[in-house]
């Protein structure tokens, strides 16, 4: 056995295929109860409970309580991000499920999935960015060009030096079947 980060135990956390749709659904930076995430990944209130203990006890989601309620949130954007890039690899290597993005009209046209644009609306905008070299892509991100900095500043006043380096690297097709995402420095704030 080789010292280091443990990495089979992530993948199993992540490769049950129930603590994988309650995983996805937390994609979008929300908060959700047990009972929400049971829904998402459609087994018992029972079932979630052990599964949310799974992932809790190995640091992919932390809780939150409100009241009577448990909330349960990814523990970072780190956890995000390796979420988003097993699911590149996974469309890549041709591992499809039959169901594609969300069931709302709404959610498909425009979301925010954990802390970037989402759905048709930011793939269209991802595509018009492209066409007018406000971003350039290399293989594995998409980052602002200079005039796409100063577009952001002047067009939209938005301060586009504060975002991380990853600011726009979502460059792998979205489960709505789009081409990419836009990432930005926004993330939902917990339910009140």
């Amino acid at each position: 056995m080789k010292a280091g980060p443990d990495i089979a135990m992530v993948a199993s956390l992540v490769g049950d295929p129930a603590r994988s749709n309650m995983l996805s659904a937390l994609m979008t930076g929300r908060a959700l109860t047990a009972s929400e995430l049971a829904h998402q990944a459609g087994i018992t209130p029972q079932t979630a409970s052990s599964h949310l203990a799974k992932l809790e006890v190995g640091g992919l989601i932390e809780q939150e309580k409100q009241g009577r309620h448990r909330y349960y949130r990814l523990t970072g954007p780190d956890v995000a991000s390796v979420l988003e890039g097993l699911a590149g690899l996974a469309e890549r290597a041709g591992h499809t499920r039959v169901r594609t993005g969300p069931k709302e009209p709404a959610l498909r046209r425009a979301r925010i999935c954990y802390d970037h644009l989402a759905g048709d609306l930011g793939v269209q905008m991802l595509d018009s960015m492209r066409k007018q070299k406000l971003v350039r892509q290399s293989k594995h991100a998409i980052e602002l060009t200079g005039e796409g900095k100063r577009f952001m500043a002047q067009a939209l006043q938005i301060d586009a030096t504060c975002w991380p380096t990853r600011a726009a690297r979502c460059a792998r097709p979205a489960s709505t079947g789009a081409n990419a995402a836009i990432t930005s420095p926004a993330r939902s704030a917990p339910p009140s």
